[in-house]
């Protein structure tokens, strides 16, 4: 049976698949189907930061699913307390809504800023977002997304969404309204090409929304859980949001999605108002106990940072061999490198030679490694860039 024949066969075409079938991970590796073993510098885009199959992760699923795998949010689980206890007593945060994705939990924020304002009395219900920025792909978080490819084809889109470019705090001064309720963003924007903000520019946006009584709602779907090196994004910048969401890494490698707020803001959803059946059902937050007891470990935290200086120190060499390297950024191991052409070509090239790789905006290599990541690996990675750009 030929299964990326069967892939187009019975599955939406919604994604560009790479010709290759996995079947197996461990730590830094997967393998496909006929056995050849690759260096997973994708990490499920972010989802992987413990590595493939962590053992503690897999674990708190085996002992789970003998006990429960689901009930309805109708009565209290362990796991989901446990794991929302333990989210709270690590962040600024005071609740925790569980959801299933980073799209569900940035929804879950739009409506919250939203309700907040009206049990305030106030009619506001603008959103301020970035250009280059992605949330999501629901009708919601397309069009909170600042980047026009994602929402060709789905108009009309949610009304109540403005756009101003990254890192522009005069754009954002110009952009506020009577009706704005909250400005929304990513510390670091992930698939708009590893974009870091200048060291004030976070600092700035938290005393404005101060200023003018807005909700700064800090989406750390990809650049939370440690994978800055820090446990969250926020951390690096002195400030703390009022709302963030967070996803990918959370469970290991389950779907979950979470929604944290300050409790003032958290007490505008009351029965009735939000909801989500499968949300922090007893598997998933077991597994999320388990990632999340990892993702804080100090250690890895420091293997991040340690790792991710390395990288970047190895791949600003090879842009000095090699001028169509335009630039090389980011932060922990969200790491980039800008190219002056198109980036596909790299890619196949790597997948062909066993290393994952993943370009965006056409000519962004991102990486995002397993927090686990050796220096062999990286060196192995570096190596094969250098080959593959000299060829």
């Amino acid at each position: 049976m030929n299964l990326v024949n069967e892939t187009e066969k019975y599955i939406f075409s919604t994604y560009k698949r790479f010709p290759i079938v996995l079947v197996k991970g461990k730590g830094s590796r997967v393998w496909d189907q006929d056995g050849k073993e690759y260096l997973d510098f994708v990490s499920g885009l972010a989802v992987c930061s413990l590595g493939h199959c962590h053992p503690k992760v897999v674990e708190a699923i085996e002992v789970q699913a003998k006990n429960l795998l689901h009930v309805s949010n109708l009565f209290h689980t362990k796991p989901q307390i446990e794991l929302a206890r333990l989210l709270v007593e690590n962040s600024f945060a005071d609740k925790v809504f569980f959801c299933n994705s980073g799209a569900e939990a940035n929804e879950g924020a739009i409506k919250l800023s939203r309700k907040y304002m009206r049990d305030k009395k106030e009619d506001r219900f603008e959103i301020i977002a970035m250009r280059n920025s992605f949330h999501g792909r629901t009708l919601a978080t397309i069009t909170a997304t600042g980047q026009e490819k994602f929402k060709e084809g789905f108009d009309p889109l949610m009304p109540g969404f403005t756009h101003v470019p990254f890192d522009n705090m005069d754009a954002v001064q110009r952009a506020v309204t009577e009706k704005t309720t909250a400005i929304m963003v990513e510390p670091i924007q992930g698939e708009g090409g590893v974009n870091c903000p200048s060291d004030s520019y976070l600092k700035e946006l938290r005393a404005f929304c101060d200023e003018k009584k807005l909700l700064l709602i800090f989406d750390e779907i990809q650049v939370g859980l440690g994978r800055t090196g820090k446990l969250f994004a926020y951390e690096h910048y002195g400030i703390t949001p009022d709302i963030m969401t967070l996803a990918k890494a959370l469970a290991g490698g389950l779907p979950i999605g979470a929604l944290l707020a300050r409790d003032e803001i958290a007490k505008s959803f009351i029965p009735g108002t939000h909801a989500s059946t499968f949300g922090g059902n007893p598997l998933v937050t077991a597994a999320g106990i388990a990632a999340f007891t990892a993702l804080k470990d100090p250690a890895l935290l420091g293997n991040c940072s340690s790792m991710g200086a390395y990288f970047m120190d190895e791949l600003n060499q090879l842009k000095k061999k090699h001028p169509v390297i335009r630039e090389v950024r980011g932060k922990g191991l969200i790491i980039a490198m800008e190219l002056t052409m198109p980036g596909a070509e790299i890619v196949n090239k790597c997948l062909q030679k066993g290393v994952l790789i993943n370009c965006v905006q056409n000519n962004v290599l991102r990486f995002l490694p397993p927090l686990i990541v050796t220096k062999e690996e990286v060196d192995h990675v570096v190596a094969l860039l250098d080959e593959v750009l000299t060829s």
